[in-house]
């Protein structure tokens, strides 16, 4: 059992593997006998918000982050570490569908963050100071406003329950070289810019996006980790509904954020106490939410 910030993650167990570590959304796993130069990806159905993770799942939450991930990693050039996702590639019976077989990489300790429109954390630092990760901006954009290109914010990866701190490009390069920096912010653009043109060609706005990269040992290229593209990673929003000047509905967890922060929770953000359970009617909106992003943007149904 695997304590996080909210509640303790009880990871299920699964023949052939050892459970190894679990995020917020995620459980790790090695092969007790097999190859050590891969891991198995489970992404369950919890989530997490304010840097809790609840005790309310939402169902299949965890095959559509998989399947939307795998989705993705087909419609990218780049270098990823998908090895398999189906029972015979070896993934356990009980988590086919929400689990990946993935090669073992040096992870960089960086968060990689492509902004195209301005909102979240990186509105609040433009309010105060006219720039974003200490990159100037254009004056008079509003929340929602699209950024003249595309910019790279990267932050610094926190502990499970922290915030991540944002940082520089410069930080970037004193924490992983000038050769390794240039290429992680290269790759971050060139899979934003592609993902950007695609989501919008299916009525769909990618405001921002995180992707996280590691060193493959055997290959020695940077290569694509963690999941790609999905509503826990980035923010997707409804193109026919942008209007800058406004929090826009984005495709991800606000049902879940708007009712803990609502009266109706009686939860303080601030109190440091664990939030309470979803209400049914927030599980089951945020479920569709999550399954029509998956539908809208592959253009396939979702298969529970």
């Amino acid at each position: 059992m695997t304590e996080t910030k909210g509640f303790a993650v009880d990871a299920p167990q699964l023949e052939g593997w050892r459970h190894i570590y679990s995020g917020k959304v995620r459980d790790l796993y090695e092969p007790i006998d097999g190859p050590d130069d891969v891991v198995l990806v489970v992404a369950s159905d919890r989530i997490s918000a304010y840097d809790f993770v609840l005790s309310s799942t939402i169902p299949d939450k965890g095959r559509i982050l998989t399947q939307l991930s795998l989705w993705w990693f087909e419609q990218l050039n780049v270098p990823n570490h998908v090895v398999g996702s189906t029972a015979d590639d070896g993934v356990p019976a009980e988590v086919v569908g929400r689990a990946m077989i993935c090669r073992r990489l040096e992870m960089y300790p960086v968060e990689c963050i492509a902004r195209g429109y301005l909102t979240g954390s990186g509105l609040a630092e433009y309010r105060e100071s006219g720039t974003v990760c200490e990159i100037p901006l254009p004056a008079g954009l509003v929340d929602g406003s699209r950024l003249p290109e595309a910019i790279f914010t990267p932050s610094a990866k926190a502990e499970v329950g922290e915030h991540d701190e944002n940082i520089t490009y410069e930080d970037v390069t004193g924490m992983v070289g000038d050769d390794a920096a240039a290429q992680l912010r290269d790759l971050t653009l060139e899979i934003y810019r592609e993902a950007e043109r695609i989501a919008r060609e299916r009525g769909i706005i990618l405001a921002d996006t995180k992707v996280e990269f590691g060193l493959d040992p055997v290959t020695g290229y940077i290569t694509l980790g963690d999941e790609v593209l999905t509503p826990d990673s980035s923010r997707f929003w409804d193109a026919a509904m942008w209007e800058p000047g406004k929090a826009q509905p984005s495709f991800d967890k606000q049902f879940v954020r708007d009712w803990l922060t609502s009266p109706a929770s009686g939860w303080d953000r601030v109190s440091g106490e664990e939030p309470p359970a979803l209400p049914a009617d927030v599980v089951v909106r945020t479920r569709a939410r999550y399954i029509e992003a998956y539908e809208r943007l592959t253009g396939r149904a979702f298969e529970a």
